[in-house]
């Protein structure tokens, strides 16, 4: 499936969703049909995003570009992402940030949860992810702070909760609107202990975040 892997990363490069070196070569060099369930596999380089069980989705192949071209990742960042699903986007952001990086995931379903590190285990990227059975809302206090967090489902409103858990200079990204698949992405930066600087990067479509701080 290599091939259609490079053409989809090709065609996300021409139009501009893919800028960086280190974003392209990452989503050439996961295999995205590792991530999926059996019966949607032949579908790993359509640009859509598809059911991995528990009505939970895996997203977009240009959603997963956007977010890591956002975070402006480096190698060496520790992260934390809110919503592992099958593992997919955690091991393109690994894949990004190195071996002397570090991927904190957590995922609220238990199911979907051990899936993920199973998937993550095979295909060599449980070095440097860790997947966590939690309330992602609350975030990850034995880790702080965090230099990039990212959230794959749609919130009610930013919880004080991550924007807390960022290091200084330290950037959120999340999805904010809805429960409808209706929301805005939305960058943060964190100038300092109680400075934010926020950013709309467009329209996007989640599933619901769930937890204390959640829907």
């Amino acid at each position: 499936m290599y091939l259609q892997r490079e053409k989809l990363v090709d065609s996300l490069k021409n139009y501009g969703v893919i800028k960086s070196d280190l974003v392209e070569k990452a989503m050439k060099a996961v295999p995205r049909e590792e991530f999926l369930p059996e019966e949607v596999k032949s579908q790993a380089y359509f640009d859509h995003p598809l059911p991995i069980g528990e009505g939970q989705t895996i997203s977009a192949p240009h959603m997963v570009a956007i977010i890591a071209e956002k975070l402006d990742l480096q190698k060496g960042m520790k992260i934390l992402e809110i919503g592992t699903g099958f593992g997919y986007n955690a091991a393109v952001i690994a894949e990004i940030v190195g071996e002397d990086g570090h991927v904190f995931s957590i995922d609220r379903i238990d199911s979907l949860a051990e899936i993920a590190i199973d998937n993550l285990k095979r295909t060599g990227y449980d070095k440097n992810v860790t997947v966590i059975i939690g309330d992602g809302t609350l975030g990850l206090p034995s880790e702080t702070p965090f230099a990039r967090i990212y959230v794959t489902a749609g919130a009610p409103k930013i919880p004080e909760t991550l924007k807390e858990q960022l290091e200084i200079e330290g950037k959120l990204i999340i999805p904010v609107g809805t429960t409808n698949y209706n929301q805005e992405l939305i960058m943060i930066e964190k100038i300092d202990e109680d400075q934010f600087k926020s950013k709309s990067l467009g329209g996007v479509a989640f599933v619901p975040l769930i937890g204390e701080h959640g829907w």
